[in-house]
């Protein structure tokens, strides 16, 4: 596709899903959640042909030599597609917020003033390797009355074409424009350039990726950007705690998988409990392969566990997001020392205290900086789907609009809405 070519497809989708969000605006909420119960429908009826388009993409990215990780992001195994399906039926059984008036009242010159949430309008989203995004981004921006324009990976193309396909099945069938959603159908880049410097046409994009292609949107984007760059996410076991429970969650905050943005990357723990919890979590890492990059104190208690793989941490490795069975470990003073480390070294995207001391949890809460903080549960819940947002569309470390994981409202504004009866202003 040359320059020209790649301009006026790039137009013509920008044009196309301007014309569809008018249409989305004004959709019942019956017709949309008839769309989204269609689409849980068509991704369980065709889970084996799915896994046949899909199968194209990971062999592909297995000749290209692609990390496990990024191999291990691209699967659509039937859990995969059972989890969007559901995330679908989930938004489907959710009330509609559009429309919705919030805070009207009475001024005291007789006018009635509140906040009417309305749908954004066209939002891009570009996003890298997991193809069940397409899917969350897709069935979100039905909900919320939108009308969205998908890039995703060139790694991930076949799974995306199929996907796309029946989200576009669902919204014929159900009555609403098919140009609703969209997928960019080329691999060529010149499109993500064209895509967000498209303000006539494009009210927000959505990156979700490495941070590399994150960087680069924010830089260029010419549109509102929601955005996160990092998960160093961390897991601070406090003094006093419950040491089984800490090892039970430490171990799977970071183990349960280690490609998300919301695994655990750093572990601080309390000088009073290392002794005892360090050798335990310890044990636990070294079986599964873990290898932990330790402050002087942590590694003079870790070395001492049979089959560890332990290492000194530099300064980067506070800072670091690995995305792999690595795992920074620091012991801490207690509760203040956890929370200016993570405010120092955190990127503000979820972080967890484990205790048992009730004011310890609620300064947490009030002095970590994150998007997402948590007493007594592991990193891996900061996800839209565990928060019963039906689904989410990317975790926003922003603090203007959306902040966390971003789910229907988050795909809304909202607008004043005045009701008068004939006041006119003195």
């Amino acid at each position: 596709m040359n320059a020209t070519n790649t301009t006026e497809y790039t137009l013509a989708l920008g044009s196309q899903a301007k014309v569809a969000s008018a249409l989305m605006a004004r959709a019942p909420a019956a017709m949309k959640n008839r769309a989204l119960r269609r689409l849980a429908e068509l991704l369980r009826e065709n889970t084996q042909a799915l896994q046949v388009d899909n199968a194209k993409d990971i062999e592909r990215a297995l000749a290209n030599g692609l990390s496990a990780p990024m191999v291990d992001r691209l699967k659509l195994t039937p859990k995969v597609l059972d989890t969007c399906a559901e995330g679908c039926e989930q938004l489907a059984a959710m009330a509609d917020v559009i429309g919705e008036i919030i805070g009207m009242k009475q001024q005291p010159s007789g006018i009635r003033v509140g906040q009417m949430r309305v749908p954004i309008g066209v939002f891009g989203m570009i996003f890298e390797s997991r193809p069940n995004v397409t899917i969350e981004a897709a069935s979100l921006s039905i909900k919320s009355g939108n009308a969205c324009i998908l890039r995703g990976g060139s790694e991930a193309i076949d799974s995306n074409k199929a996907l796309a396909k029946l989200v576009q099945q669902a919204l014929l069938e159900s009555g609403l424009p098919s140009d609703a959603v969209q997928l960019v159908q080329t691999t060529d880049r010149e499109v993500v350039g064209q895509l967000i410097a498209m303000p006539q046409f494009v009210d927000v994009i959505i990156p979700r990726g490495g941070k590399g292609l994150i960087e680069r949107i924010s830089r260029d984007a010419k549109v509102p950007v929601i955005k996160h760059l990092d998960g160093n996410c961390h897991t601070y076991v406090d003094d006093p705690c419950d040491i089984a429970m800490a090892v039970k969650v430490a171990d799977n905050a970071k183990t349960n998988k280690y490609s998300p943005c919301n695994a655990t990357e750093g572990l601080l723990v309390a000088r009073g409990v290392a002794a005892e919890f360090l050798p335990l979590i310890g044990k636990v890492y070294a079986d599964k392969g873990v290898e932990m990059r330790c402050d002087a104190e942590g590694r003079a208690i870790l070395a001492a566990v049979a089959g560890a793989k332990v290492n000194d941490a530099t300064e980067q490795d506070w800072y670091e997001e690995y995305l792999a069975p690595i795992v920074s470990v620091k012991v801490v003073a207690g509760v203040d020392e956890a929370i200016a480390h993570i405010n120092r070294y955190g990127s503000h995207h979820t972080d967890a205290i484990l205790t048992t001391n009730h004011v310890h949890a609620q300064r947490f809460l009030r002095e970590v900086d994150s998007a997402s903080v948590m007493v007594n549960a592991s990193t891996r819940f900061a996800d839209g789907f565990e928060y019963g947002l039906g689904a989410e569309i990317g975790i926003s470390t922003d603090k203007f609009h959306a902040r966390g994981p971003v789910g229907i409202e988050g795909l809304t504004s909202l607008k004043y809405v005045v009701l008068g009866e004939g006041e006119v202003r003195k």
